[in-house]
């Protein structure tokens, strides 16, 4: 049987690792078309400790793991951007957004396919390599996603605010300002209320939590890991 601190590393990894490349994935894109404020900012590092949020990072996974909540989730402080600097402002900020969400996907693929390595692992170190890859899947998966939402300022949003034609562009933009209120309404807030009216409001569970579910069966699939 696994320990407890066995359990909440084999959370706890996958979680610091997918969190620090998402953000440090921003900031190599954003460099390599041009703007070097994430470098000047002395966050252009793996370092995970140089990307750590208190709440997202640390407090949020914390108590997702304490609770027994069965998906993971959680943040790093943001890269600084300029899209100004950008070569092409529109067309790279669409490459330096997706380049998160992209790692995150590539995470997912490598850990389903580090599965056959960790099912030649003795026991009892096998199922506490498996578990932890297996929750690298789906905590990179849940995180792309959940970043792709198509609102400023998640990834989706600045994906969308650089492909969509310019006036509804810009009015999608001037939402930058509000976007985490609106997620904090419909995440947090329209589940309580749908809790006092007998309402399953809770909106992650209709889209982001099975999305994930049938991501994370695809690349298993794909990885040999299904018969």
């Amino acid at each position: 049987m696994l320990t407890k601190i066995a359990i909440v590393v084999a959370f706890a990894i996958p979680a610091i690792l997918a969190i620090t490349l998402h953000e440090a994935a921003h900031g190599y894109a954003a460099l390599w078309r041009g703007d070097p404020t994430a470098k000047e900012a002395g966050r252009l590092s793996l370092n995970p400790v140089r990307h750590v949020d208190l709440v997202g990072t640390i407090l949020l996974p914390g108590f997702l793991i304490a609770s027994g909540a069965p998906f993971l989730f959680g943040w790093a402080k943001p890269v600084p951007v300029d899209f100004g600097r950008l070569r092409n402002p529109r067309r790279d900020m669409v490459l330096v957004a997706i380049a998160g969400p992209g790692t995150n996907l590539f995470l997912a693929i490598v850990s389903a396919l580090l599965i056959h390595l960790a099912l030649q692992a003795p026991q009892p170190s096998q199922q506490w390599f498996v578990d932890m890859l297996i929750q690298s899947m789906r905590f990179n998966v849940i995180l792309g996603l959940f970043n792709m939402i198509p609102l400023p300022p998640m990834d989706g949003g600045r994906v969308a605010v650089g492909l969509l034609p310019l006036p509804a562009a810009r009015a999608l933009a001037r939402l930058e300002n509000y976007g985490m209120f609106i997620l904090l309404g419909v995440l947090v807030v329209l589940p309580w209320v749908g809790s006092y009216l007998g309402v399953d409001l809770n909106i992650l569970s209709w889209t982001i939590l099975p999305l994930t579910d049938a991501v994370v069966n695809w690349i298993a699939a794909a990885a040999g890991l299904t018969g």
